[in-house]
């Protein structure tokens, strides 16, 4: 709020943006504690609203460099619901892309390796005028009860291994960043931090981008976070499909996997001989029907293993072909039988893939 507002921190944050806003030739970046020192000012709301507006744009302008984003990541970081880092978590899932050219299919790769003994937390947001597909909206239709709370996360890892929970419960502050959207037209760094989280700080964070380079700069950004915490957390990140946390079965990938300080990149081959066909609709009860075993869909298949055998990877160290053989053991071994009770009248419509919704 505005009253928070510290006279003496006006030229202090005015450096900051000068800093960032002198131009091509002669601006700069922040240092990976500039950055934390301006993102805690910002947080605690000791700037001007306008002092807000511009930082973020600049910063969406040049784009962060990862010393920025370290800085920035660490500060959300100590305003977290500090509850979630007490849960057993095996791999923390920033699920913020949405989808609109096919559904989650990540959601029944979740629910496999769940099955396995393994323990999974989700994050995300509904981000404004996107047109896309939100967990938080599909989640419900499904039977799949959301978190609002650390307990009630617990609660729903005990009973199904894997839980989700909305930003705004879990970071305010960067939920709030992230819907300044509907006022700036145009996407902030908190859409890149909010996968950077790792609310859970589960000591293994699977992260989907949609741009080239950026996978690189997530994994440099945890090298550099790791080295400030002495911290020997693992992050994967990828370009997934639309962005999200999913493997896409028809291009070849370069995963990016940074353990503590040591960052290495694997090479993944496209397992699909030829391009799907983009459904027109994405109807959110295909995904019980592929999980059935009663709908067969080669796209979603291998999706869904390919999904799989990054966990593998991530968690259990696995070689790219060991996690892929076993990626494909868990799938064929799940329950089969859907575990949760599916509403008896669905209030979600399908979704055009176009970009709007459809009526049932």
């Amino acid at each position: 709020m505005r009253n928070n507002i510290h006279p003496e921190n006006i030229p202090e944050f005015k450096e900051f943006i000068r800093i960032i806003g002198r131009g091509q030739r002669a601006g700069g970046t922040l240092t990976q504690v500039q950055a934390y020192q301006a993102m805690k000012m910002l947080i605690n709301d000791e700037i001007t609203p306008e002092q807000k507006g511009a930082f973020l744009m600049l910063l969406r302008v040049r784009e962060e460099t990862a010393e920025e984003l370290a800085g920035f990541i660490q500060a959300f970081r100590e305003v977290n619901e500090p509850q979630l880092a007490d849960l057993p978590i095996d791999i923390d899932l920033g699920c913020y892309a949405g989808k609109r050219r096919h559904l989650p299919w990540f959601l029944l790769a979740v629910m496999a390796f769940a099955q396995q003994g393994k323990t999974l937390f989700l994050h995300g947001t509904h981000e404004p005028d996107s047109n896309r597909l939100y967990l938080k909206d599909v989640l419900p239709q499904l039977g799949i009860d959301v978190a609002t709370s650390a307990c009630q996360a617990k609660n729903l890892l005990a009973q199904h291994g894997f839980s989700y929970m909305d930003l705004a419960d879990i970071n305010p502050k960067l939920d709030a960043m992230i819907q300044l959207r509907s006022q700036f037209g145009l996407r902030s760094c908190a859409n890149t931090l909010a996968r950077m989280l790792n609310a859970s700080q589960s000591a293994n964070s699977l992260q989907g981008v949609f741009h080239r380079d950026v996978d690189k700069k997530h994994s440099r950004c945890a090298s550099l976070v790791n080295e400030q915490a002495q911290s020997e957390n693992s992050i994967l990140c990828f370009r997934g499909e639309g962005g999200e946390v999913e493997y896409n079965p028809e291009r070849d990938l370069t995963l990016y996997l940074c353990r503590g300080r040591l960052e290495t990149s694997i090479n993944v081959p496209a397992t699909l001989s030829h391009w799907a066909t983009k459904p027109k609709t994405l109807d959110v009860m295909q995904l019980v029907h592929v999980w059935q075993g009663e709908q067969i869909n080669d796209y979603a298949t291998h999706g869904i293993i390919g999904t799989l055998s990054l966990f593998y990877m991530l968690v259990d160290k696995l070689t790219l072909e060991q996690a892929n053989a076993q990626a494909e053991l868990c799938w064929q071994a799940r329950n089969k039988t859907w575990p949760f009770t599916l509403p008896a009248k669905p209030d979600l419509p399908s979704f055009d893939t176009t970009g709007k919704h459809q009526a049932h």
